[in-house]
């Protein structure tokens, strides 16, 4: 287990997250393509906060299960709440994640090329 420090382009948002960077998420729903984040997703006590959550711009689309927390300065997304499994997704047995979903590209120190991109077709998913 590492400690990641992370934050936003200007520093404005902090944050620490314990985890074994093994992997990464990149999804192609409407938001995510056109976002660029690369997800790792962490148990809810892997993060830490530095930076209060009531000081980030909170974003919520399509079923308002996510929660996507932004930079209110630079805008960028350093980390967010994952949606709740769709219809579809429930009937196929998965199950939901209670945790944080991070944007590898926010943690210091991290070689991305090195990290196995896992891909999620969001498109696809009503």
């Amino acid at each position: 287990m590492t400690t990641y420090r992370g934050s936003c382009h200007c520093g404005a948002c902090r944050f620490e997250v314990d985890t074994d960077l093994d992997h990464v998420r990149s999804c192609n729903c409407s938001v995510c393509r056109r976002r660029g984040a690369l997800i790792h997703r962490v148990p809810e006590s892997a993060l830490r906060m530095l930076t209060p959550l009531e000081d980030l711009t909170v974003y919520e689309w399509h079923s308002r299960t996510a929660r996507d927390y932004f930079c209110p300065r630079c805008g960028i997304m350093p980390f967010r709440i994952p949606s709740a499994p769709t219809a579809q997704e429930t009937a196929q047995g998965k199950l939901p994640f209670a945790g944080w979903a991070i944007n590898a590209r926010c943690l210091e120190g991290v070689d991305l090329a090195s990290i196995p991109v896992r891909l999620v077709n969001g498109a696809d998913l009503s």
